[in-house]
């Protein structure tokens, strides 16, 4: 069995040559050029898939070789998993593979007997051998080629970095210094993943946030550090529909993608390695700067403006002013789209990578004792944010719009907390008070939308005096519902102040 220890990173189709170029692979120590044929193999039923098994017969020259992998999920692009290759003569020959419970369960009849081609994939590849500094081997791997299920094709362009000998970390400075001056954020999906939804058919479609079982991680760094990847990836599964789609919803989980990783490193921040935070924040703030103002504009078409003009459709006002905030909207979505195609977004992601695979995150050794132990450690950071919260709530006034807007980013940062710590909470007390608090912030998001709405359309409307008008008539159609929201603020105070944090226990859910 050997172990496989790869970065793939995707490469845009215009960018093959500019990457050819770059100086770091002509420092090469040897380049090699081949066109692969690779055929995946699963039962009727996707057997091997749904056990996370993948099986390959991938034909170089006039050979063909069979290989076995584990589909273990990537962190943030980074696959660590075993796989099995041996020479293919005519049939499928599992005995190589020392793993006695995968051997026994491949060669199952139900499973060795009913395996049948699924897709397929034809690349012409360039492989670069790397020694950046002694000890260190990669081998940089650019594919050109395309994936092919039923009829159904797309392109494949995608660069891997495989480690052959030497550390993690030489992955990630390597494509750091290939990710300068282009664009190659990490990718997700392998070629086996992307056939299989080609396989299915399955359409794209947006990713929300996952729980994280952070109880395997014993200490607070480790936890962070699970959680962070899975930010990341929620960041990154979004980022093809974000560019090549015009559903909102994508840059929507961006957003909370973003946020999400923003809160949780503000929630460990006592315990994160120095200089993390700094090296992460600013291009995060900057993203997050991108895409909330892209948001900013789908909330404002679809919830403020859009009822307004289904109220009122022969209102040519309004009519007009929805027109010209829909030519913002595309204005910031196509900023948005040439943001997530800049080297910046990419080598945030791989910066971010590379430092979740530092030894302060992956060896527990390095914990500090103070805060080895993650239940005590949760435990405080949540009740010191609920005492902000109660803090904010006693000075929270209703004819003060920033001191409410600073009490729902409060709530938010406690719902996020609650909900990175919850696989730590037993029984159901944990999604009881998500959604108390899920519905505290929705309420009082709409009455922040409300009152920047304003501002806003304002800019929108520009110095036309008929579309000036027609914001009035907008503020004045949602002006019951504004005085609504404020009427209910007291009540929603009081509520705040009952509000108990649910109990952990390190052994929830064992």
């Amino acid at each position: 069995m050997a172990q496989q220890i790869a970065l793939k990173l995707a490469v845009a189709e215009d960018r093959h040559a500019a990457l050819k170029r770059h100086p770091l692979l002509a420092r090469a120590t040897g380049r090699e050029q081949q066109t692969m044929v690779s055929v995946y193999y699963d039962t009727g039923r996707q057997a091997l898939r749904r056990a996370g098994i993948l099986l390959r017969l991938r034909r170089e020259g006039t050979s063909w070789t069979q290989t076995i992998k584990r589909q273990d999920e990537s962190d943030a692009g980074l696959t660590i998993r075993p796989e099995w290759q041996a020479p293919y003569l005519n049939h499928f020959d599992f005995s190589h593979v020392d793993d006695g419970d995968l051997r026994d369960w491949l060669q199952r009849e139900r499973i060795a007997g009913n395996i049948a081609p699924v897709f397929e994939t034809n690349v012409r590849r360039n492989t670069w051998t790397l020694e950046p500094r002694p000890g260190t081997r990669i081998l940089a791997k650019l594919d050109r080629g395309w994936i092919a299920s039923d009829g159904r094709r797309e392109p494949i362009t995608e660069l891997e970095l495989q480690l052959t000998a030497g550390s993690i970390d030489a992955i990630y400075a390597l494509a750091l210094q290939l990710a300068a001056n282009l664009a190659l954020p990490p990718l997700l999906l392998s070629k086996a993943e992307r056939g299989y939804r080609l396989y299915r058919n399955a359409k794209p479609h947006p990713t929300r946030a996952r729980e994280v079982d952070i109880r395997r991680a014993g200490a607070p760094l480790a936890a962070f550090r699970l959680i962070a990847l899975d930010c990341l990836t929620h960041l990154q599964s979004n980022h093809a529909g974000a560019i090549h789609s015009d559903d909102a919803e994508f840059v929507h989980q961006m957003r909370v993608a973003t946020r999400r990783l923003r809160a949780a490193m503000r929630l460990f921040g006592p315990v994160l390695p120095s200089g993390f935070a700094e090296a992460l924040i600013p291009p995060l703030r900057e993203l997050m700067r991108s895409l909330g103002q892209a948001r900013d504009l789908d909330v404002l078409v679809a919830e403020i403006v859009a009822p307004v003009s289904r109220a009122i459709p022969d209102e040519p006002r309004v009519t007009e002013l929805a027109s010209a905030i829909t030519n913002r909207q595309y204005s910031a979505r196509a900023e948005i789209r040439h943001v997530l195609r800049q080297p910046a977004y990419g080598r945030l992601l791989l910066q971010a990578g590379r430092l979740l695979q530092q030894a302060d995150f992956v060896d527990p050794r390095n914990a500090d004792a103070e805060d080895a132990a993650l239940v005590p450690f949760a435990d405080r950071r949540l009740r010191r944010m609920l005492r902000r919260i109660h803090e904010l709530a006693e000075v929270a006034r209703v004819d003060n719009p920033p001191s409410l807007h600073e009490l729902r980013i409060a709530i938010k940062r406690l719902r996020y907390g609650i909900e990175f710590f919850g696989a730590l909470i037993p029984g159901k007390s944990g999604v009881t008070v998500i959604k108390r608090l899920a519905a505290l912030q929705e309420e009082l998001g709409q009455l922040n939308d409300l009152a920047s709405a304003g501002n806003l359309l304002m800019v929108c409307a520009g110095r036309e005096q008929h579309l000036r008008e027609a914001v009035t008539l907008v503020g004045g159609w949602h002006g019951q519902r504004y005085a609504a929201l404020l009427a209910a603020i007291p009540e929603q105070l009081e509520e705040l102040r009952r509000i108990k944090l649910p109990r952990l226990k390190p052994d929830s859910g064992e």
